[in-house]
């Protein structure tokens, strides 16, 4: 979806007669931003990932006693 956001304003400004320059920009600041959300949705995984085996951990301690 932000993809196709990209591409439409790139699309749009480029129609406008924008500087080349200026579309490249734009296109990179959005780009920086999807790269950011990725790295973000990753660390919000890694956490649940370490939570889940925390609780497993846990659980296997719990059961042995």
């Amino acid at each position: 979806m932000k993809t196709l956001i990209a591409i439409a304003l790139a699309a749009a400004l480029a129609g406008c007669g924008v500087e080349t320059a200026s579309t490249a920009a734009t296109a990179a600041a959005l780009k920086k931003q999807e790269l950011q959300q990725g790295q973000n949705s990753m660390q919000r995984a890694q956490q649940n990932i370490d939570s889940a085996m925390q609780q497993a951990q846990q659980r296997a301690a719990n059961a042995d006693r």
